[in-house]
Formats: C-alpha cells, structure tokens, sequence
C-alpha cells in the first residue's frame, strides 16, 4: 500500500493573542483547504478546554471536559487525535495550529513526533512545514525580562503552573522559524532594544512585520536550514546561529565554559546572580555532589528552572555514542578529559543589568577549589545539596511511553525545579 502524503502543519504561537489571531487569519485565507485548530486554555483550571476549528465557511466551537486539566492531557486526549482525522480529511490541504499564549512550540512539536495515537505518530500523517511566533513590538522586551508569573497574567497550561510570562516568551521565540512582528512600535529605544535581545537569543531567525505581510512572504522568510519543529537536543549547541559578541542597548552576551564541578551550596548561592539583570540563561552543569547527572539550568527574567538533562556519555549508565546526535558526539570529542569524560559546564547568559564579569566572578567561585578537586568523586557525593528533590507532573500519562513523554515535555517547558 503506498502511503499518503503527509499534510503541512503550521504552528503559531507567541503572547500576542490579537497578533496569534490576525496570523493565523492571514494563513487561513491561503486557500479553501486551510483547516485552523485552536484550543483556548483560559478554563483548563477548571478542567475545561474550548477548542474552535475553521474550515472554509465552518466555524465550529467545542467545551471540552478533560479528566485532568493540562496541556499534556489536552495533547494526549484531543489535539493529536483531530490532527490525524483532519490530515485524512481530502479537503484538508493545509493545517494551522494556532496554539494557546500559555503553550510552547517545542513540547507540541516532540508529542507530533512521538506520541503514539494508536500504533503510530501523528507525525505519519502531519509534516510540520513551519513555526511562526508572533512578538508583540510594544510588550515582547517588558514580557520577557519580568518574574510575572503565568498565573498574574491569566495564561496557565495546568493548575499546578509556575511557568513565568518571561520563560513562555523566550521559549516561543526561540523555537521559531520565522518572528512576526506585530502590533506598533511604542519608541525607537524600545524597538531597538528588543531588537538586540532577539539578535541574541535568536540570532538566526528571520524577522517578519505581521502588517501588509501575506502568506507567500510569511513561507518564503523560513531558510532552508530551519528546523521546522525539529526538537533542541538539551546536550547540543545552545545557540543556533551566531550572535552578535559586542554590547547593543546595554544587552550582552556571556558564554561560561569549565572542566571542573559546581560546589552545589555555592552553585545555590551563585544562581541568585542569574535572577537580576538577566535576560536569559541556558546550559548545562556540571555538579559534583551528582556528577552523572547533566543538569539543565535556564533562567528567563525573573524566573528559574532547574532540571535533568540526563546521564553524561562519561557515566556508568549513560548512552552509547552511536545512540546520540552526530552534534553531541562532536562537542564531547572536542573537549572530552582523559578523567571526566565529556562532563564540562556550558552556560549562555544574555545580560541587561548586570556586567558579565560579575556573573562570570559569581561562577567561578562555585566551581571546586583544587582542594576539594583533589577530594575526589566519592567525597563530593557527600557535600550537601539543595538539587537533591525534584517536582513531578501530577498527571498521569497514558500511553506506554508515557514516561518519556513527561520527562521530554517538562524538560522543554523547563518546569523541573527543585522543591
């Protein structure tokens, strides 16, 4: 039996609900066969989710009631089983996700990929052809540097949400293909400021103004090297593209690199220097008192997010180098010690407030002295450690990969922290 063509799928997300809207109205007008999906999450507290589904001249609106109110249950139960049905749909040509303010990219696209809704991934079914994140020009830099949280804002994905506005905006953003640009510039200070940041966090995304724009313009922006919902490997590059290296509007960016282990009381302290002045910080750490564990440590604004990224290759149970990305095998090779094996600090921070050589003085005082160094692995397990707990999703999953369903997603959404 030959298989059938996969349909393109779009995902637009970003906080600018009218941008969201006017974008995914501008997709939809490509042609008769545009099917737009939107799953509302205002009233997933209450274990409610409206969902509204347009094609051609239908318009409909659906209350859905979920057995536990959160977006990986909203994935599971709805999304990816409509995405089949519509994909299968001959009038379906294209689809458009127009995702929920409180929704990532990254987890949605891994559960495409991954999630099995039946015997197979709605992957088999859905090509994700594109990412466009909408950014607001007149809120995206206050949104992105603040410690609002979700919650203050009305935008939750579960009830148990502590995502920060801040974590949710730098994540869209980054995960995009193509940044539409919406709404209008409050002032040339602002604009430019923002533009900086997004050369940083961002810095090989093209740049798109949602106004006047059409969706031939839209489609010919993503470059050939996009990853179009490709999933970030939590131990490859932290940045893809090459950011500006000189200071723009006071933004900077720092790399912190070592061959030597985080203190895990100093690295507690130390992380307070992430918190103010900073716009955003992702990397992995090394710390001794858990040395086979990769830790993934990502700030955004005043928000933090502590989590697992998985065993190093260097540890007694980690991955076999041919079970890894081509990537990760080459930066281990480049700096793998003859001791350690691959374990190594690797940090990115994008600062504002703060000088780097403050955070990167903050950084090195948690790393171990040669005295401790010399203590050796079986005493650094002993040192006390405040990484030791870990927040676990309260919901339980279905599917018999269910596990690593949640392990993905929480580590996409950064929503492991110590308790």
């Amino acid at each position: 039996m030959t298989p059938h063509p996969r349909v393109p799928l779009v995902l637009v997300s970003g906080l600018a609900a009218e941008g969201n809207d006017e974008l995914a109205e501008l997709l939809r007008r490509a042609g008769p066969g545009v099917a737009v999906v939107h799953h509302d999450l205002r009233q997933i507290g209450s274990g409610i989710v409206r969902r509204r589904i347009r094609l051609g001249p239908r318009d409909q609106l659906t209350a859905l009631e979920l057995a536990h109110g959160c977006v990986n249950c909203t994935l599971r139960e709805d999304l990816l089983p409509l995405l089949r049905r519509l994909a299968r749909r001959p009038e379906v040509d294209r689809i458009v996700l127009r995702l929920d303010e409180a929704m990532e990219p990254e987890p949605v696209s891994w559960a495409i990929a991954n999630v099995l809704v039946g015997d197979r991934p709605v992957s088999d079914d859905v090509e994700i052809e594109a990412v466009f994140t909408t950014v607001d020009r007149a809120a995206w830099l206050a949104d992105a540097s603040g410690d609002e949280l979700l919650l203050e804002r009305g935008l939750l994905g579960s009830p148990e949400d502590e995502r920060t506005v801040a974590q949710v905006a730098l994540a869209q953003v980054e995960f995009a293909d193509v940044l539409v640009l919406a709404g209008d510039v409050p002032d040339a200070w602002c604009a430019a400021k923002t533009a900086a940041v997004l050369d940083r966090v961002a810095p090989s995304v093209p740049r798109v103004v949602l106004k006047g724009a059409n969706s031939g313009l839209l489609f010919a922006a993503v470059p050939p090297e996009s990853r179009r919902g490709e999933v970030v490997d939590l131990h490859g590059a932290l940045l893809r593209g090459q950011p500006p290296l000189h200071a723009d509007c006071g933004i900077e960016v720092l790399t912190f690199t070592s061959q030597r282990p985080f203190h895990p009381e100093r690295l507690h302290e130390a992380i307070d220097t992430l918190l103010g002045g900073v716009i955003r910080t992702r990397g992995r750490a090394w710390v001794a008192s858990q040395p086979d564990i990769a830790f993934w440590l990502e700030s955004a604004g005043g928000g933090l997010a502590i989590g697992h990224a998985g065993p190093w290759l260097a540890s007694p149970d980690g991955p076999d180098w041919t079970d890894v990305s081509p990537e990760r095998r080459t930066l281990a090779s480049l700096r793998w010690h003859p001791v350690h094996g691959d374990r190594a600090q690797e940090l990115v921070v994008v600062t504002d407030l703060v000088a780097p050589k403050e955070i990167e003085d903050a950084l090195n005082a948690a790393l171990l002295t040669d005295a401790e160094l010399a203590e050796g692995e079986a005493a650094w397990r002993s040192y006390p450690d405040p990484f030791g707990e870990w927040h676990e999703d309260p919901c339980e999953a279905t599917e018999d990969d269910a596990e690593d369903e949640e392990r993905h997603v929480n580590a996409a959404n950064r929503k492991e922290e110590p308790q």
